[in-house]
């Protein structure tokens, strides 16, 4: 008899359901159990096989998992291992990524900042700041930049989705042409005239491209935007560093300042 499945107008209770019970099923791979068949999972989970085929059909249809050798048992499939490849990215750069900001700010007395790319935009994931100066000019961890930020026009100007980029530009012709510069530089800039609060960002790259950026945050005095300023080449050398380490220097474009 199959499982039950209680279904809302939208049938959003079913769509939950199906995502619950896929996730319980990739989540009995596991380093000493690579292959798993559909008796195995059904066993383990309590459910009956006809339901538990279902499941691993779709999942191999979607990617997921794929059937191995023996015709019998299942494997994670393509999409698993290019989203876990991408995750161990993410892990390395957070990982390398704090004494690279600490020295940034030791050497330019400016906070540094870290970004992943979120669902909509680069999401601040580590800061560190200055602890010689009195006063610090930070960002909070967790928060998501806007789209005319120096992180976000450095992620525009590198994502590989190139169509994803046009769109967000489509309607702003002067954040396009920053952007266009950013992708000729590798640097880019942004000045918050209501608090005076400037920043400059860099981007990391990985062996599969950008990865994350990498900011300086000050005021329109300790950080000027319109003229050239140490700092920005102390953050262009810490970000093609880091880009190093992870195997991604040779994604910056000529006229990057950074790593000569």
């Amino acid at each position: 008899m199959d499982e039950p499945v209680q279904r809302g107008s939208d049938g959003a209770s079913s769509d939950i359901q199906a995502v619950t019970r896929a996730s319980q099923i990739l989540a009995l791979f596991r380093s000493d159990r690579p292959q798993l068949t559909v008796a195995a999972a059904a066993t383990e989970l309590g459910l009956n096989r006809t339901t538990t085929h279902r499941y691993f059909a779709s999942l191999v249809s979607s990617g997921l998992l794929e059937r191995g050798r023996d015709g019998t048992s299942f494997v994670p499939g393509g999409l698993l291992v290019q989203l876990g490849t991408f995750a161990l990215g993410r892990r390395a750069v957070v990982d390398l990524a704090p004494a690279h900001l600490a020295r940034l700010s030791r050497a330019t007395g400016l906070s540094s900042a870290l970004g992943l790319w979120g669902s909509s935009g680069p999401v601040v994931t580590r800061v560190e700041e200055d602890s010689s100066n009195a006063v610090v000019v930070s960002v909070r961890v967790g928060h998501q930049l806007p789209a005319d930020s120096a992180q976000s026009q450095v992620f525009l100007a590198f994502m590989a989705d190139r169509s994803r980029a046009e769109r967000r530009l489509a309607d702003d012709p002067g954040l396009a042409e920053r952007v266009e510069q950013v992708r000729r530089t590798g640097i880019s800039s942004t000045h918050i005239t209501e608090s005076d609060i400037t920043a400059f960002g860099a981007p990391v790259f990985d062996e599969a491209g950008i990865c994350a950026t990498v900011a300086v945050i000050g005021t329109a005095r300790t950080l000027p935007v319109h003229e050239p300023t140490p700092a920005v080449r102390v953050l262009a050398d810490t970000a093609f560093a880091l880009s190093t380490e992870l195997g991604g220097e040779r994604y910056y474009p000529a006229e990057f300042v950074g790593g000569a």
